[in-house]
């Protein structure tokens, strides 16, 4: 380093640090009129940031936000022409300028994990247009995002689609919801009308479904009961009930608030002045928090379906299964098969979103004669909410409902000496008629046996009961089949059981009786897809670094979907191939190949 040089027109300063006692450097008249200007830009620069931040803040104003609108009169259940709900946010049918009624369309959408945006079309559109188009997510910013089909729900027959919010739209409170634009072969530029846009609904707290009985409608609600266990009084919440074109509201009492499961008694249609046609009228339905301070209303994208509406009654089968699904296409139909051969007559599905062949694969499915149904079920990790849902709606078109995975096999060792498969296997595991019981039987519960990887590096082409013969020596979790009209009118469940009424129980089946045999731990390749999904509500992810000593976690994994060494050997304590032998019995044809398994392509 070159020494510094003293200069007749800069003298050297020697500055010692300030202590007690020490005099400080007295600056020029220059120096303290810079410093002053220095700290005035800084003063300025902080005022301006501070103005407009709570400019930003200050737009989110009630006028953009679900509220209701109170008179100083009292107001009863039924007089809906006092109350209205302003729902400028989350109405589909919010018209914000000419470029939107030309160019986009109606719509609401929903933040969704990993920041995916769900897009829900209003109502009044046609779905089959929208499922076929080529569509395009327009953002406040102009950024945009391809748009992707994602189904249609089957309980409002609404065309939904998903993007990705793009990074751009992040970092801007509050998150804005895009518009729905159809894509052209030519492009032109686009851009955001100078209306407010609509804020997205946040998937932590919304009212995502509900379901009418022929006693009270069921309401599937995200949020205020968000810790297992603990739920919130029924006399804390009411059901409102919107007609969007006329904002005309009733409101009626919550009767049960269990995980997100809330039931409540069917509005009053006479008050929405529709003259008997329930057609005419979209009746939105909302959830609103009682507490001792303002009222708060769950924003929602439910609509309430009349109970003139619900499909009359219909021969019930015996035994039924349900069970919530995601990109099982190249599992399902061992699964759908071996089940439907040893008694079960039809079969629920809850999508999860797939987006493999798995339609095409039920439509196959279906045209061989099995009874499989599809309901689309987007909404991340409601497992418990989901077979809620499964327990209501398919009340009147099922007796019994086994609740086991698309992984999940049961089988009964006394089946070993059966040279064919018997629709009355399954069936004779549940009791008999007990009619005049103090206590019936409304639940059967079967052990797991858990298998592992069993040397397999890839998905075996002749199906899981083949591949996966070696598993862990103790059973853990136990399935269910469920007697529906035992089912307790909360409909709280926790792993694959339900609650029941007072005057049922629970029968567990031993080990010889019957087990599950639940190929959990397959092929690295196809278990590194199930650790990043978990679809319970009260489980935690695998990637998360909490509660490492739960039995939903797998020994020695860790939090990361990193393949452990020596994977396709663990878990194999007991090498087990009881329904290996009898699936080959049943289900095995010979060819010059060798063997082939019936649900092989």
């Amino acid at each position: 380093m070159s020494p510094i040089k003293k200069s007749a027109s800069a003298p050297l300063l020697h500055l010692r640090p300030l202590g007690r006692g020490t005099p400080a450097f007295k600056p020029s008249l220059f120096e303290t009129m810079r410093r002053w200007a220095f700290t005035i830009l800084i003063f300025a620069s902080i005022s301006i940031f501070l103005c407009v931040s709570f400019s930003l803040c200050s737009s989110r104003n009630p006028m953009y936000a679900t509220q209701l609108i109170f008179p100083s009169a009292n107001i009863s259940n039924t007089d809906s022409s006092l109350l209205a709900i302003k729902e400028d946010l989350n109405s589909p049918t919010r018209r914000v300028s000419s470029f939107q009624d030309s160019n986009s369309i109606a719509s609401v959408s929903v933040l969704l994990p990993e920041w995916q945006v769900l897009v829900i079309i209003s109502p009044d559109a046609d779905p089959l247009p929208l499922s076929v188009g080529n569509f395009t997510c327009l953002y406040a910013n102009n950024a945009t995002a391809p748009a992707r089909f994602s189904g249609i729900l089957s309980s409002t027959n609404q065309t939904t689609f998903k993007c990705i919010l793009p990074r751009s739209i992040r970092r801007r409170l509050p998150f804005a919801a895009p518009m729905l634009m159809e894509s052209s072969e030519k492009e032109s530029p686009v851009h955001w009308p100078y209306s407010p846009p609509q804020e997205l609904l946040r998937w932590t707290y919304l009212v995502y479904e509900s379901f009418s009985t022929v006693d009270d409608v069921v309401l599937f609600v995200k949020g205020p009961n968000n810790r297992q266990g603990i739920n919130r009084s029924p006399s804390e919440f009411k059901c409102v009930f919107v007609d969007e074109a006329s904002s005309k509201t009733v409101k009626t009492a919550v009767t049960s608030s269990i995980q997100e499961v809330f039931r409540c008694d069917h509005p009053d249609l006479t008050a929405f002045g529709s003259g008997g046609d329930h057609d005419a009228i979209k009746i939105k339905i909302f959830l609103e928090t009682m507490g001792t301070g303002p009222k708060k209303v769950v924003p929602s994208v439910a609509y309430y379906t009349p109970r003139d509406k619900i499909a009359k009654e219909q021969p019930k089968s015996q035994l039924c299964a349900s069970t919530m699904v995601y990109n099982v296409g190249k599992f399902l139909r061992e699964w759908i098969m071996y089940h439907s051969k040893i008694g079960v007559e039809k079969f629920i599905l809850y999508d999860n979103d797939s987006d493999d062949d798995l339609i095409s694969v039920v439509n196959d499915l279906n045209k061989e004669g099995y009874n499989v149904e599809t309901l689309l079920w987007t909404w991340p990790k409601t497992q418990e909410a989901g077979f809620s849902h499964a327990a209501v709606y398919a009340k009147d078109s099922c007796n019994w409902m086994m609740y086991i995975d698309v992984d999940e096999f049961v089988f009964a060792p006394s089946w070993d000496n059966s040279t064919q498969p018997s629709d009355q296997m399954l069936k004779s595991l549940l009791p008999s008629s007990s009619h005049g019981h103090r206590h019936m039987i409304g639940e059967v519960s079967i052990m797991c046996n858990e298998f592992g990887p069993s040397q397999q590096r890839s998905h075996p082409e002749e199906g899981v009961t083949q591949g996966y013969t070696c598993r862990r020596k103790v059973e853990n979790r136990h399935k269910s089949i469920v007697l529906l009209e035992a089912i307790d009118d909360s409909l709280l469940n926790v792993i694959h059981h339900f609650s029941l009424k007072k005057s049922y129980r629970m029968k567990h089946l031993s080990l010889e009786a019957a087990v599950v045999n639940h190929y959990k731990y397959q092929a690295w390749l196809e278990f590194k897809a199930k650790f990043r999904r978990r679809v319970s509500a009260y489980v935690v992810d695998w990637m998360s670094a909490l509660n490492p000593l739960s039995k939903d976690r797998t020994p020695g994994l860790g939090y990361e979907a990193v393949e452990p060494q020596g994977w396709e050997n663990k878990f194999c304590e007991v090498r087990d191939e009881r329904l290996k032998l009898l699936t080959q019995r049943w289900f095995r044809t010979e060819t010059e190949r060798g063997y082939k398994m019936a649900w092989q392509s």
